[in-house]
């Protein structure tokens, strides 16, 4: 399992998470973030309780986190107001899927359909569909400079006309 940076319980939870495909640990914001294929599952993270993996949710699966006891991923950010307090949309799985990757497998597994989810509404939203839809418009067709030349002498003939008046012998 390849790690940008060592330490120990992000490997840890590379190995927790390895049910949905091979893990990667890279430093993020302070802590970890930790991805399969390009795709950002998990951050792990030191909010001021020791160090927790929070696992991506969606709109529809962070309800399953909150009801399995999971705690959402809040943080403190000073604004013009003062310090707002605002939330991600990662959660903690529940304590005894941090004990096994067969128990955790549910739970990386919600998490890796909710960072499909995102990519493909990150996707979506930078598409422009004017582009899409827009019709290749044909090439012109070439236009022949001997042709112009002779328009503007006012010798135009084509070349079937050409070959009729070409010179006929009689003998």
């Amino acid at each position: 399992m390849p790690m940008k940076q060592n330490n120990e319980f992000a490997a840890y939870c590379c190995d927790l998470l390895s049910g949905v495909g091979p893990c990667v640990a890279r430093r993020m914001f302070g802590g970890y973030g930790i991805s399969t294929d390009g795709l950002t599952i998990a951050l792990m993270t030191d909010l001021g309780q020791g160090e927790k993996l929070w696992l991506k949710a969606s709109d529809q699966s962070k309800a399953q986190f909150l009801a399995a006891g999971g705690q959402q991923f809040l943080y403190d950010m000073k604004g013009k107001n003062g310090v707002e307090r605002k939330g991600m949309n990662y959660f903690t799985a529940p304590e005894e899927a941090m004990e096994s990757p067969a128990v955790m497998l549910p739970w990386a597994r919600l998490a890796l359909q909710a960072a499909l989810v995102a990519s493909a509404a990150k996707l979506a939203k930078t598409a422009n569909p004017k582009q899409v839809a827009k019709p290749v418009p044909k090439p012109a067709k070439p236009i022949k400079v001997a042709a112009v030349a002779r328009a503007k002498s006012g010798t135009v003939s084509s070349p079937a006309s050409a070959a009729s008046k070409t010179p006929v012998s009689r003998r």
